[in-house]
């Protein structure tokens, strides 16, 4: 299993229940995107940060980084020791949904099943609501 530095200075994990759940495959692929792009950087990466953000071609497209500080509107959760960041409004979009790790012929990435996604684009990147 892959380690992640656990060091929680400058990081308040949030109350209560997340609003989206990671499949034992995501949070095993996100620690160890972590430790690769920690090998990158000087900076103390905090966990991954999550997000959806306006554009793509059906509205919404969803966004993946590393997360190196707590920002204002970040909710912060530990799933198995992986800190995910994701702020307030991301959060209302994806609500509900399960974050997977899917590995296709031609690729492979984190994959959504958002329950809040009227559409989607056929590729998995974008999404439209209501």
């Amino acid at each position: 299993m892959t380690q992640v530095d656990t060091d929680t200075r400058d990081v308040t994990l949030s109350q209560g229940e997340p609003p989206i759940t990671l499949t034992p495959r995501a949070v095993e692929m996100g620690k160890k995107r972590i430790v690769e792009a920690q090998a990158d950087t000087p900076e103390l990466i905090l966990g991954l940060r999550i997000g959806v953000k306006g554009g793509g071609c059906s509205g919404y497209y969803y966004v993946y980084d590393v997360a190196t500080k707590q920002r204002k509107r970040d909710m912060v959760f530990d799933f198995g020791g992986l800190r995910v960041f994701i702020d307030d409004r991301s959060a209302e979009l994806l609500k509900g949904g399960v974050l997977d790790w899917e590995t296709r012929l031609l690729g492979y990435g984190f994959k959504w099943q958002n329950p809040n996604a009227t559409g989607d684009c056929g590729c998995g990147a974008s999404f439209t609501t209501d």
